[in-house]
């Protein structure tokens, strides 16, 4: 438990850290080290992570993503991703005795999901110039908090088990805790931040609150989805952990599994639905 505490100690440190320099490269900076890292937990986990050249190919595409977006150059992220596809195959023909079909498969889907689905962040930050900061809070919040909701739930109530063959500890009590507590707290970090971090913010409606609570609540529901996908190759693939980068938390890939699937969620509720309403 201590080593636990100490590692999230330092993580938080981090987090905070990377927030107060949010409007400048330090954050594509900081993404794309993550991505890089998840990536090559991923790839280990398929043993890729020996194959140097498409190890090299995946890494290069995946850490371009978060810094072309950060200084504004996305055009160029097709043409180096098709670039690491031409290398990814190339060496699968060079090796195709050495390599199977799935493990180059898998190497391609990770390549393309992670540096995407992790710079929607950046994009949340970039989607307003005054309330970006917020706007990057909620969509890590958005899966952190329902996993602590979810595990304090559970903790306190749980009793039925909501896929005991991937995650045996989740409940369907804590799932639904976790679903509930980033309702209400992504409705109080609206207010508050209405209230006392930008008094020139309007205060939301019944019907941004609603939204608010709305937006809160799928998130919960598909970071507990992607919380049991990545649990579901672990299980497959027979680890316990992706890494041990953060001692008692695992590798990047344990913390940030929730997020690949709720940030570009988040981005496209405030993009089609709640942006014009609250964050313009």
């Amino acid at each position: 438990m201590r080593t636990r505490i100490i590692s999230a100690a330092v993580g938080l440190v981090i987090v905070f850290t990377v927030l107060a320099f949010h409007k400048t490269i330090v954050l594509p900076i900081a993404v794309a080290a993550i991505v890089a890292i998840m990536l090559y937990e991923l790839l280990r986990a398929v043993k890729m992570h020996r194959c140097m050249p498409v190890l090299c190919a995946v890494e290069l595409a995946g850490v371009s993503v978060p810094i072309l977006c950060g200084i504004e150059a996305e055009k160029f992220v097709f043409s180096i991703n098709l670039a690491a596809v031409f290398v990814v195959f190339l060496t699968w023909l060079r090796n195709h005795r050495t390599y199977r079909y799935d493990q180059i498969m898998f190497s391609l889907a990770c390549m393309l999901l992670i540096p995407n689905s992790m710079t929607t962040l950046i994009r949340l930050d970039r989607y307003s110039e005054s309330h970006g900061i917020i706007l990057l809070v909620l969509g890590l919040g958005g899966a952190w908090l329902a996993d602590s909701g979810a595990y304090f739930t559970g903790v306190a109530v749980g009793k039925h088990k909501l896929c005991p063959e991937i995650s045996p500890k989740k409940t369907v009590e804590g799932f639904i805790g976790g679903i509930v507590t980033n309702a209400v707290v992504f409705v109080a970090i609206d207010i508050v931040y209405s209230n006392f971090f930008a008094p020139e913010h309007s205060m939301p409606t019944a019907a941004a609150c609603l939204l608010m609570a709305l937006a809160g609540a799928v998130c919960g529901v598909v970071g507990t989805i992607g919380d049991l996908s990545a649990s579901m190759i672990k299980r497959q693939i027979g680890f316990k952990d992706y890494g041990n980068i953060m001692p008692g938390h695992g590798g990047m890939m344990d913390r940030f599994d929730s997020v690949l699937f709720v940030a570009p969620t988040f981005y496209t509720f405030i993009s089609l639905i709640l942006g014009e309403m609250r964050f313009k």
